[in-house]
């Protein structure tokens, strides 16, 4: 892992939401090169957030791209909205989708980055069969529902074996984590393979958002010097 492939991806989910485009331009100005779209339907996860509409404002408000993560119990039905609303990447769990495969090429026929999200207690062997066709993953570091989520250990250990297939198999997809990121958990998932930082308290919850994520960033990419 080399320095630049860390990549910062605040989660809109903690931000002040009655200044959401000025909250995102000071993440931005921090580093941020994603922005994460937390998308829950009250079903699958116990929470409900946010649709296609705050996306569509979203992309008129930033140049970057828009990572929606699906935490909804029918993602198919909701892949081309997204796509349309200004999506860049769309990732859906693999939890809830019998027809994995084809939910993926839905979202590459649409344009986007398609990816692929495991919770905390889903295996990485139940992604084997995807994993040539997905552009991330994204292992889930809490369970899925709710921000401010203290970081699950346990976990760390899927980053790592997912670099160790990536690494066997010669696939490109890049390794997202999200839950629990913050100043005292960044240094050992970034060690573990994560290259793509979903943080929400951790850049919106107190103080100055662009010092937060230049911080969060900073602390990652010297995680990552200490791999090579």
């Amino acid at each position: 892992m080399i320095e630049h492939s860390i990549q910062l991806a605040p989660s809109i989910l903690a931000a002040d939401f009655a200044h959401l485009a000025d909250a995102v331009e000071r993440a931005t100005e921090g580093g941020a090169s994603v922005i994460h779209v937390d998308v829950m339907d009250g079903h699958f996860v116990p929470n409900l957030t946010i649709g296609p509409p705050v996306v569509k404002s979203l992309r008129r408000a930033t140049r970057l791209p828009l990572d929606c993560h699906l935490m909804i119990d029918n993602p198919d039905q909701y892949i081309v909205d997204f796509a349309e609303a200004g999506a860049d990447w769309i990732s859906v769990h693999q939890e809830v989708c019998p027809h994995l495969n084809r939910t993926l090429t839905h979202i590459k026929d649409h344009g986007c980055r398609a990816g692929v999200v495991i919770n905390p207690a889903t295996p990485v062997e139940t992604l084997s069969e995807v994993l040539d066709m997905v552009d991330y993953v994204l292992v889930m570091s809490v369970n899925p529902g709710f921000g401010g989520q203290k970081f699950i250990p346990g976990t760390l250990h899927k980053m790592r074996k997912l670099a160790e297939i990536r690494a066997a198999r010669g696939y490109a997809f890049r390794i997202e984590v999200d839950g629990g990121v913050g100043m005292d958990t960044v240094g050992d998932v970034v060690r573990a393979g994560a290259e793509i930082l979903v943080a929400g308290n951790a850049v919106f919850g107190k103080g100055d958002v662009a010092a937060n994520a230049t911080a969060l960033l900073e602390a990652a990419r010297n995680a990552a010097l200490q791999k090579v």
